[in-house]
């Protein structure tokens, strides 16, 4: 008999559900944008709906126009502010943006932290620093879904992490940095630089993965608030074979992958030492 993930108690409330989208650039983008449809089918299963905060340092560059929602006309522009703006007014929303990057001190309070975090970046360190955040002893966020991706690959995990909100127990949905903690670790190395150039920005990264992560996770995310729960909270993108391989709430499975990841780690430390 497979295992279902029960939806946290405290994320049924009759108010609305507090999102912070960290990232404002490939998969942060298509997933802020497509928020709205969320929480307008919320509202119509009886909910109170979202109140999202986007949050990116980053300004528009030309390049980002190739495979990103912005027209040259946004460039020199915070990526946060833009978009917060454009679906403010399509949508008639109140949404907010934090035109810096993510704050290593913050979500430090239970009352004030969101209920979900999701990021989107794509780097090991900055995943580090929201991690450390997220699961901060008065961390009150319940949900953490992280989006990464490569050129034609990707993933999306929903994780509850350890802190004030969430103890530890076995059906605890592990995060995705305690299924793959090389996805933070230093030891592996960093990712390169971002793309300089329009050609270089589409080698690095094909078009519609973003895409196709965004949507899987929201559709995910909708199912779960919706029933109230869910078989799975992940999922791995091939755009080669066309595969998607989802990751099931399976404890046992979680130990496994545990297991074969702090190996992977110790390799990589002895091959770099």
């Amino acid at each position: 008999m497979s295992n279902e993930h029960i939806l946290d108690k405290t994320c049924q409330a009759r108010r609305p559900l507090k999102v912070l989208v960290i990232g404002a650039g490939g998969n942060g983008s298509s997933i802020f944008l497509q928020l709205p449809y969320l929480h307008q089918a919320l509202h119509v299963w009886g909910h109170e709906g979202l109140r999202v905060e986007l949050m990116d340092g980053d300004l528009i560059s030309e390049t980002n126009c190739v495979r990103q929602p912005f027209a040259t006309s946004d460039v020199g522009i915070n990526k946060a502010l833009v978009l917060v703006n454009r679906v403010n007014l399509f949508w008639g929303l109140e949404w907010s943006a934090s035109p810096h990057h993510f704050p290593a001190a913050s979500l430090k309070e239970y009352n004030s932290s969101p209920d979900v975090v999701i990021s989107c970046v794509d780097t090991r360190g900055a995943r580090a620093t929201i991690a450390k955040a997220v699961c901060s002893t008065k961390s009150g966020v319940a949900y953490w879904l992280d989006l990464g991706n490569s050129a034609a690959t990707g993933q999306y995990i929903l994780g509850q992490p350890l802190n004030d909100r969430n103890c530890r127990r076995r059906m605890r949905l592990r995060t995705v940095v305690e299924l793959y903690p090389e996805i933070a670790s230093p030891w592996v190395g960093e990712e390169s630089l971002p793309s300089c150039s329009a050609m270089e920005a589409l080698e690095r990264q094909e078009p519609y993965t973003n895409q196709v992560l965004a949507t899987s996770a929201l559709a995910m995310l909708a199912r779960l608030f919706r029933y109230g729960k869910i078989g799975h909270h992940g999922a791995f993108y091939n755009a080669v074979t066309g595969r998607m391989h989802s990751i099931p709430v399976d404890p046992e499975l979680w130990k496994r992958t545990q297991r074969r990841s702090r190996g992977f780690i110790k390799k990589s430390v002895r091959a770099s030492s």
